[in-house]
């Protein structure tokens, strides 16, 4: 039997990113995201409206998905309840709070990227070069950002040697459901589409 719920949030689980996007002041913003998914070189960012990796992206259309393994979810957190931007919405006041260094809060070291503007986040394995072709008002004061991915670094330990494939053995991405976050567990099938 299967009972009528209401959730307060639909996060089934999907892949915690840490985008990063370019602020007025040449400076790079790291905003949590927990709605990042691909299909095909387009990758789909949900970010809320209020949002200043949003107000970033609507300025500069260059933006790096850093994508974070596991062991990373305490700094992804340190750095969940802060923004960029120099005055809260009324929606983020009282539960966020303004923090021009996210790098020094969440321990986190930049590289320059090398096609856009933003900087890259050492610490995640896998990062995302991408531009925005597209952004898409949605329901609830949020809008799906459509990225264009340029160019993918991955940290040679999550690659499968000799090959473009990530190593899935060693790739462990922080998933977030419901509100909390997870890593990858154990493979339970392969899809006819995998190659290897």
């Amino acid at each position: 039997m299967h009972l009528h719920i209401e959730p307060s949030v639909l996060y089934f689980g999907t892949p915690v990113a840490l985008i990063t996007t370019l602020d007025d002041d040449g400076g790079t913003n790291i905003t949590p995201i927990s709605s990042a998914w691909a299909l095909g070189s387009t990758y789909v960012l949900g970010l809320g409206d209020d949002s200043h990796g949003l107000a970033n992206l609507r300025r500069d259309p260059g933006i790096v998905i850093n994508l974070p393994e596991a062991s990373l979810a305490h700094r992804v957190e340190a750095i969940a309840a802060t923004t960029g931007a120099a005055a809260l919405s009324p929606h983020k006041a009282g539960a966020y709070r303004t923090e021009k260094d996210k790098w020094g809060l969440g321990g986190f070291t930049p590289s320059p990227a090398e096609l856009v503007g933003p900087m890259r986040i050492v610490e995640c394995p896998v990062q995302i070069e991408a531009r925005v072709e597209r952004i898409v008002p949605c329901d609830d004061d949020a809008s799906a950002v459509h990225a264009r991915v340029l160019r993918i670094h991955a940290r040679e330990d999550v690659v499968v040697p000799g090959t473009h494939h990530v190593d899935l053995r060693a790739w462990r991405p922080l998933l977030y459901t419901f509100r909390h976050y997870f890593a990858q567990g154990e493979e339970v099938a392969q899809s006819f589409r995998a190659e290897y």
